[in-house]
């Protein structure tokens, strides 16, 4: 842990810096391996798979069976978590399905916008120590509810060979066209170029570690679209008096424990629920069946006591973290304050794990100061809007001088004559 008690403003940018690779070494990395799948295809798939995740796989696409079978394999009571989930998941994202709203701008002059799904999408689900099947919910429903045809899901395998039936489950249920088993940078690599099994995407969603958030930034210079740069999971805590010290370890904990990348961060105003919680996030990390990941996270984490919550709010903004949790009194007023976050938690009982599971948003979210100007995955991640105008033949007459005057001084006249043209037929009409 990296402890801070009231921090000089000039030294914040320092003291908050994030874990990462060098860019050199992963750009050079993640070039070998889209080269590699781009040769070699499914065959690189496989050599991946046994290199990476010592898994012996002879078929990368998941056959019916495996998807069938997946159904007896999990828990009634988990079918159940996952089907509530799945609806207030659903229910929050068909809210956003937008009306289409005509607007007349100029008398005879309609202009209006429409939503069209992106095609083909691709799904990325982390595997391995944490198969993320909340994840598949949270991309395969919008795309779902979007109208996307093909939805392409990505994951690696276990040791042998298989899938977690959770993930199997869920995508089913979702909806998910085709799961393929493979992972990390090389199934980014297979969903941008495409290769015998798996049909290459136009928009890549899913987290992942920097490998894969490198993969996803490479996977752009092929013309394939990405959500965002999501990356290592993150949490940035602000308490004050009202702060709970067991609850706000907890939340920093439930981060931690994603990856030894993974980073938290603890902002108070308050010297006693500071140390308390300090105290409290030691005793309860070792008690956690993955505190070997967190513990490695927790080296690259930051407990920051300040003044007053404007300072950890203009702390907070500085740092954009993935999620942002805000237990003090009055949290509200602070509330237009926050700019940029991924998503934010209100309240001693607003833990962060809802918005990871079940409470309705979505979980997929700019991480590594990307929140500054990226937002977390919607309904509007999946379509493409198009605009559309209707002119009358009064419509052009009314706008018809604007445009020629502005065409004529850009030096743009075969702009102008196409108005011009039509007006002049018009009039020879007349």
């Amino acid at each position: 842990m990296n402890i801070y008690k009231y921090p000089d403003r000039n030294n914040w940018s320092e003291l908050i810096k994030r874990p990462i690779i060098k860019r050199e070494e992963l750009s050079e990395i993640i070039t070998d391996i889209f080269k590699n799948v781009e040769r070699n295809g499914d065959q690189a798939l496989i050599e991946f798979n046994k290199k990476f995740d010592n898994a012996e796989v002879k078929n990368i696409k998941v056959s019916d069976e495996e998807i069938e079978s997946s159904t007896n394999l999990i828990s009634a009571e988990l079918k159940l978590a996952i089907q509530q989930a799945k609806d207030n998941i659903t229910k929050f994202h068909a809210s956003q399905i937008p009306e289409i709203k005509k607007i007349e701008t100029t008398k005879g002059v309609i202009c209006w916008r429409e939503t069209r799904a992106i095609e083909k999408i691709g799904i990325y689900i982390p595997g391995g120590t944490a198969p993320l099947f909340s994840t598949v919910l949270m991309l395969a429903i919008p795309a779902k509810l979007a109208g996307c045809d093909e939805i392409i899901l990505c994951t690696p395998p276990d040791k042998n060979g298989n899938i977690n039936p959770a993930i199997l489950y869920t995508a089913k249920l979702c909806g998910v066209t085709e799961i393929f088993k493979t992972g990390g940078a090389q199934a980014i690599a297979a969903m941008t170029l495409g290769t015998e099994s798996i049909p290459n995407v136009y928009k890549i969603f899913g987290p992942g570690n920097q490998f894969v958030v490198a993969a996803k930034e490479y996977s752009q210079s092929f013309g394939v679209a990405i959500d965002m740069p999501a990356g290592p999971s993150e949490v940035l805590v602000i308490a004050d008096e009202q702060g709970i010290p067991a609850f706000c370890a907890a939340d920093l904990l439930s981060q931690a424990e994603h990856g030894s990348d993974s980073q938290v961060v603890f902002i108070s105003t308050d010297e006693k629920i500071f140390n308390q919680t300090i105290e409290e996030t030691e005793k309860q990390l070792i008690k956690l069946p993955r505190n070997e990941f967190a513990k490695e996270s927790l080296k690259n984490s930051y407990f920051i006591l300040l003044e007053t919550i404007e300072e950890a709010i203009k702390l907070s903004n500085l740092y954009a973290p993935e999620h942002l949790i805000l237990v003090m009194t009055d949290f509200e007023k602070y509330i237009p304050k926050i700019l940029n976050a991924g998503s934010v938690f209100l309240g001693n009982y607003s833990c962060e794990s809802a918005g990871d599971y079940a409470s309705g948003t979505n979980h997929t979210l700019p991480t590594n100061g990307f929140a500054k100007n990226y937002s977390g995955v919607s309904l509007d991640s999946f379509v493409k809007k198009i605009t559309f105008q209707n002119l009358s033949k009064k419509g052009l007459q009314n706008l018809g001088k604007t445009i020629e005057l502005m065409a004529e001084a850009e030096g743009l006249y075969a702009h102008k004559n196409a108005v011009s043209i039509r007006l002049n037929q018009e009039n020879e009409r007349i």
